[in-house]
């Protein structure tokens, strides 16, 4: 069965060539035209990734990516302005995922799609044998995803998972930017290393105590980040 995606923006136009498009290769297209329809569906339906507009009505696509990122971890898209890089990093720190700039070409969200998809899909095999990494009050199962301090569930973006997961199971190591960028994001990623200073950042307000004075995920100055036991 196809992906299943929600394709969240206002112009419908776009919207109806993003779905058509999608479709011929496959795909389940659901589509929403304001930020609360997106947010509704999203609660009631389970998606394999979201390709949400930043401009939205009743509430924008950072508002709608900081409430999803509140119960579930889905792959969240930005579609940006041109050249806007705030946009960029405010979807970043609200939670997304990847961001692709407007005007798109529809090959481009498609590769997007499917490089997301891929990424998923190679951590199957990697279940065979079951990752827990405990640290202190850190509970981290790699098999199910789910991360816990002090008996209290943490909810992260697939992409802060991920990090943490690398680094957790190989303490210790320091991991440059552009190492992790490749590692986690991918070669073909156009981004560069400050989408990994925003997500370490988002990943150290949700797990440390004090984030200025980390317990878990340290910096190693100018080399990179590490994971301490």
């Amino acid at each position: 069965m196809g992906q299943k995606v929600l394709v969240v923006d206002d112009e419908k136009l776009i919207v109806k060539g993003i779905r058509f498009s999608l479709e011929q290769d496959g795909m389940e297209v659901d589509c929403a035209y304001d930020g609360e329809e997106a947010l509704q569906m999203i609660q009631e339906k389970e998606y394999d990734i979201i390709l949400l507009d930043v401009m939205l009505p009743k509430l924008t696509g950072f508002e709608v990516c900081q409430q999803v990122r509140e119960f579930s971890n889905v792959p969240v898209v930005m579609l940006t302005a041109k050249g806007d890089d705030m946009d960029k990093i405010l979807g970043l720190e609200y939670g997304a995922d990847d961001y692709i700039t407007k005007p798109f070409n529809i090959l481009e969200v498609k590769a997007r799609i499917k490089a997301i998809m891929r990424r998923m899909r190679k951590k199957a095999p990697e279940k065979e044998v079951r990752r827990v990494v405990d640290k202190g009050e850190l509970h981290l199962d790699c098999e199910s995803r789910r991360l816990n301090i002090g008996g209290r569930e943490i909810n992260l973006t697939a992409k802060e998972f991920d990090l943490l997961e690398l680094m957790a199971l190989n303490p210790n190591k320091v991991y440059s930017r552009d190492h992790l960028l490749n590692a986690v994001w991918g070669y073909d990623y156009p981004g560069d290393v400050r989408t990994v200073d925003v997500h370490i950042r988002r990943l150290r307000e949700k797990i440390e105590q004090n984030p200025s004075e980390p317990k878990y995920v340290h910096t190693k100055w100018g080399v990179g980040y590490y994971f301490n036991v």
